[in-house]
């Protein structure tokens, strides 16, 4: 009998416990792929899997943006070749339910996740479904390719809304999410306003070509956006966004809630007497799954309109460990998009 072939992952075993463990490579089922890692990003969803135990059940091998080579084909699959270079789309829905058959399985009710429900790709290797695996051009890093997932994300949020060429947006929050969102809206054509609390992160948007400050007055004192995205998930901000708003304007919800929303009467009233509208935006996908927002996010890095590298400002190796998600805790220095280099170069 043969050996079975072991590999290195990063598995959390409990709160603030992140663990590098040997688990078996897995082998591909029917219709899968093996992947072997190149570069895994850290979400700001895994923030709480890991500093609060918030996952399904322990243990978990996180990970859900990123990249890699083909390293075996599954039974059935013939439209991959081994050592094809791809980024990965997360979700796994289930293709049967009512939302999978009207072609939103974003809103799947029966759905995996790698990273949270199936084994993540903070690990050498990771099996995915062959669909779910994107070819990327060979002028693309695989460093970039693993932004690809965070860059749909954004998309999305653009594409929940219509932008016409020459309106003025307006994005709130510059993190990760929201600066790839100045990106895409640039690439689209519109103005773009951007306001944070963090300076360092308003001189990157205003780099990134927006008119950007920690203001929200000063920046539309001459003109109200006709589209505000949020992406801080902040109770603050979100309640802003309504209030920021031109009438007969339309408002994206990006940001995952961090705490309860209050609405006053009169910000309420913005929704009715401007007759808003307002829409939320959930992860990143659309028919023919996993959808037009993963070729435009491809499309838009390996064309130069999103400069994804931009956005890495850590590196780490496995045997790191948790460093990188306690360095996220740390106040100090700017920290937008740390990745796990494996396999990457």
């Amino acid at each position: 009998m043969s050996e079975t072939k072991t590999m290195q992952a990063l598995s959390v075993t409990g709160v603030r416990r992140l663990d590098l463990v040997a688990l078996p490579v897995p082998e591909p089922g029917p219709g899968e792929v093996l992947v072997r890692v190149a570069w895994c990003g850290i979400c700001g969803s895994d923030i709480p899997r890991y500093l609060e135990g918030g996952v399904h059940a322990f243990p978990q091998v996180l990970g859900h943006e990123f990249s890699g080579e083909i390293a075996a084909l599954g039974p059935g699959v013939d439209d991959h070749a081994v050592g094809e270079r791809v980024a990965v789309a997360p979700l796994v829905p289930c293709g049967h339910c009512a939302y999978c058959q009207k072609g939103r399985p974003a809103l799947c009710t029966d759905y995996g996740f790698i990273g949270s429900r199936r084994q993540g790709a903070l690990a050498d290797y990771v099996v995915a479904p062959a669909r779910n695996a994107l070819p990327v051009p060979d002028t693309m890093s695989l460093e970039a390719a693993a932004l690809v997932e965070p860059l749909t994300v954004a998309v999305h949020g653009v594409e929940r809304t219509r932008v016409r060429t020459g309106a003025l947006t307006m994005v709130l929050g510059a993190g990760v999410v929201g600066l790839m969102t100045v990106m895409v809206l640039r690439a689209k054509g519109a103005r773009v306003l951007v306001c944070d609390i963090d300076p360092a992160k308003v001189g990157i948007a205003a780099g990134l070509g927006a008119r950007a400050g920690t203001d929200t007055e000063e920046l539309v004192a001459d003109e109200a956006p006709e589209i505000v995205i949020e992406t801080a998930g902040s109770p603050v901000t979100q309640a802003m966004t309504l209030d920021l708003v031109a009438k007969d304007g339309q408002v994206s919800y990006v940001g995952t809630g961090h705490g309860d929303l209050v609405l006053g009467p009169s910000t309420f009233e913005k929704i009715l007497r401007g007759e808003l509208a307002v829409t939320g935006s959930w992860m990143s996908y659309s028919a023919p799954f996993p959808g037009y927002e993963w070729s435009a996010a491809i499309g838009l890095i390996a064309s130069g309109a999103v400069n994804a590298e931009a956005m890495v400002t850590g590196e780490y190796a496995l045997t790191d460990g948790a460093r990188a998600f306690e360095d996220i805790e740390d106040p100090g220095g700017l920290r937008l998009k740390l990745l796990y280099r494996l396999s990457g170069h």
